[in-house]
């Protein structure tokens, strides 16, 4: 069997790397090697920033950046940058906003910017021992670490509270420092951590010092100091509303109450079953992580964050909700979301530079706003689809282009497969027939190839 390992492999040049993937990995190495480098920019200093992000990299990975105009958002017009591969995410999200955009918009307001940090730690002593000396404690952790926090504390940022949590009915001598914190434009994760990282000495010295302490109380474990990506405080509040009446039109065969019903119902449903909830939760996040990539944030937390926020009181639920009152449709979505518009990757990535200018580089608060607010208008679009024409009209027409794609389709049989599969199931097999039948009517084989 031929050695596939490998040793030393991050100190190569990307094109060392590329060769050695090429020789072991690939029939047609020459191929594989053109196609990575097709994709690497023409400008070689970008190139080299893109290559810094992250490590071993050989190429880079193209998704597609498509916008969403007619956002109406507290009064203010925004296109919005999205940056997903998935078919009829941006679509919906455009359909969305054009329907709200002459029935008042959206509105959005952040209701809390607390992030949060923890020291895990173990010590062998009465709790309230521990408690008594942690006002001490306190004030020392915030002095000695002031170096850290005094320049986030200039642009009204900085440690917010620290709070000693006694868990030994968890784990056998466990205790947390949970740590609240505000970032301001930033999401601060470096801030965050360093300040943990200082805690967790600063604990161990101060312990280590206390006179009214045993030889066995001396003795702090730091198990680790590390951010929390649970956020349940760091929120946003997104909602649209309008008469049942107004609702006309989101639906041909429904008059607006009989919709804003089904609707509704649809959106409890999301908030008994959790395997609705899982893929209704699913569709917020279509809209939210696809902006959120474009900006250049971290989707991992904020998906991380925003599951267990469905979660929190022990089920798992919808993220948005609906009622009917006095014959007003209500239609809303609380989100945790923790991001920055300055610092990491926002700054250094070209494309998320220019989506931050796009939506008028925007504060940390108003990009939390955008992003809810084009969740919610995902979520309005796949329910809509969901309780009227099925999910999958739409969606089915995007995945028609990517199979004649696939099957290497010109123009003209682009346009006349969509006019046939206008009102006819889609698949691979049923396109596959409808090419041959027109290329076989016109004397020409066909021929399939992977694009």
């Amino acid at each position: 069997m031929q050695d596939k390992t490998v040793s030393g492999f991050s100190k190569w040049s990307k094109e060392e790397k590329v060769k050695w993937l090429a020789e072991h990995f690939f029939v047609d190495g020459e191929a594989y090697t053109e196609e990575l480098s097709s994709f690497w920019h023409g400008n070689i200093d970008l190139q080299r920033i893109l290559d810094g992000f992250s490590e071993n990299t050989v190429s880079n990975y193209i998704i597609p950046y498509g916008i969403a105009p007619n956002f109406l958002i507290n009064d203010q017009i925004y296109a919005i940058p999205m940056a997903i591969e998935e078919s009829s995410v941006v679509a919906a999200a455009s359909s969305a906003a054009k329907f709200w955009l002459n029935r008042g918009g959206f509105k959005a307001e952040v209701l809390s910017t607390k992030k949060l940090g923890q020291v895990h730690f173990t010590w062998k002593g009465s709790p309230d021992k521990l408690q008594a000396h942690f006002a001490k404690l306190e004030l020392e952790l915030r002095k000695e670490t002031a170096y850290l926090t005094t320049n986030m504390e200039g642009r009204g940022g900085g440690v917010t509270d620290i709070e000693l949590r006694d868990l030994n009915h968890l784990e056998p001598n466990y205790y947390q420092l949970m740590v609240s914190f505000e970032t301001c434009d930033s999401m601060g994760a470096n801030f965050i951590n360093s300040v943990l990282e200082e805690f967790a000495q600063i604990l161990k010295n101060f312990v280590s010092r206390q006179k009214a302490f045993t030889a066995e109380e001396k003795q702090v474990k730091i198990v680790m100091a590390i951010l929390s990506n649970y956020t349940p405080d760091c929120l946003v509040h997104v909602e649209v509303e309008c008469p049942v009446d107004q609702l006309k039109g989101a639906c041909e065969e429904m008059d607006g109450t009989t919709f804003a019903e089904k609707f509704a119902t649809a959106i409890r449903i999301a908030n008994i079953d959790p395997y609705r909830a899982t893929t209704h939760n699913k569709g917020i996040f279509n809209g939210v992580d696809a902006v959120v990539m474009a900006t250049a944030n971290d989707f991992r937390a904020v998906e991380a964050c925003g599951h267990a926020y469905a979660a929190r009181d022990g089920q798992y639920r919808s993220l948005s909700y609906c009622e009917i009152e006095n014959g007003v449709f209500r239609f809303w979505l609380d989100l945790p979301l923790a991001l920055g518009t300055v610092g990491g990757l926002t700054t250094l990535h070209p494309l998320a530079k220019r989506s931050l200018e796009l939506l008028g580089n925007p504060s940390a608060e108003e990009l939390m706003m955008i992003i809810a607010t084009t969740g919610l208008a995902q979520n309005f679009a796949a329910v809509r689809s969901l309780v009227t024409t099925g999910i999958q009209q739409g969606h089915m027409k995007m995945h028609l282009k990517n199979i004649l794609n696939h099957l290497g389709a010109n123009e003209s049989e682009c346009l006349q497969a969509e006019v046939h599969f206008s009102d006819k199931v889609v698949s691979f097999s049923t396109v596959r027939k409808f090419l041959e039948s027109i290329r076989n009517y016109k004397g020409q084989p066909i021929i399939v190839t992977r694009q």
